[in-house]
């Protein structure tokens, strides 16, 4: 792990990657503060975070996209599939990278409300709780976007689905106005999904028997809770979607509530993820 971490990092600083993510994101934060807090005399250091959120769209995809693509194409990552290293540790040597990489402007932006507050009274509590909830929402979608780099030998194919699933990630809490409210539509639409988590896992894992058991139990717990509390399901496809979004986990933070749940759930996108970037990697490893 600390060797793919060591050499993930330095690639980082001696291409352009690293700089492009640090310059583009610390821009857009000076463009903001200046507006928000200097211009418009706003002492809420924490819109120009919730601001700065959209562009992890931008980010994300162009810091993770040649993560494992590029080592896919380049045929590199045969290298790693001969050392003694296990998935697991190649996968986190370079997710700790990247969070490293992500570290490096977080860290400076730390620095912007402290200056602010020179200027004036900046709620510092509410500012650094903010920020964790910045880090970790990055956290996340770094982890994302680690997962979709696997899959695919191109950088622009690897950086296009990023921006297309955190896109749909984004505004996720506006479609779940369009979905039914109505007790089968949730079942039926809960179903599909569980069908599309068994196909995932068969590709990931190459096992079809524990595939189709996974499908089976989650279906089987599906429709008990379907039959035992049928008007529970009702509006639950809404709340749930709406639920899902990584972004609207971020927002309470910026209205001031640390919250503990958001952590965690933050916590549990990032495990799932790795998960299934170790999962793509041991494919490779014995298909290849």
């Amino acid at each position: 792990m600390k060797a793919v971490f060591r050499h993930e990092l330095t690639s980082y600083f001696t291409g352009m990657a690293g700089y492009v993510f640090g310059a583009f994101l610390l821009l857009f934060a000076g463009i903001y503060t200046v507006v928000i807090n200097l211009q418009s005399g706003l002492a809420n250091y924490e819109y120009v975070l919730s601001n700065l959120a959209f562009l992890y769209l931008i980010i994300v995809p162009i810091l993770t996209m040649g993560a494992v693509a590029e080592e896919r194409r380049q045929k590199t990552d045969q290298l790693l599939y001969s050392l003694p290293l296990t998935m697991t540790g190649v996968t986190l040597g370079k997710y700790v990278a990247l969070l490293v990489v992500f570290l490096v402007p977080t860290g400076i932006l730390c620095l912007y409300p402290v200056m602010l507050s020179a200027f004036g009274t900046i709620y510092l509590p509410v500012t650094l709780g903010t920020i964790v909830g910045f880090f970790f929402l990055g956290a996340a979608l770094l982890s994302v976007g680690l997962f979709l780099s696997s899959i695919t030998e191109s950088q622009g194919v690897a950086a296009g689905l990023c921006f297309v699933v955190l896109l749909i990630n984004y505004f996720l809490s506006d479609l779940s106005d369009y979905f039914s409210t109505s007790a089968a539509a949730a079942f039926w639409t809960l179903t599909a999904l569980i069908v599309l988590l068994g196909v995932v896992f068969r590709l990931m894992t190459g096992s079809r028997p524990a595939s189709l058991i996974l499908a089976g139990v989650l279906e089987a717990a599906l429709l008990i809770g379907y039959v035992v509390g049928g008007d529970s399901f009702d509006a639950i496809l809404p709340s749930m979607t709406d639920g899902l979004s990584l972004f609207e986990r971020f927002y309470p933070f910026v209205d001031g509530i640390f919250d503990l749940t958001s952590i965690v759930y933050f916590l549990t996108v990032i495990g799932i993820f790795l998960f299934l970037t170790v999962q793509s990697l041991e494919k490779r490893r014995w298909s290849a």
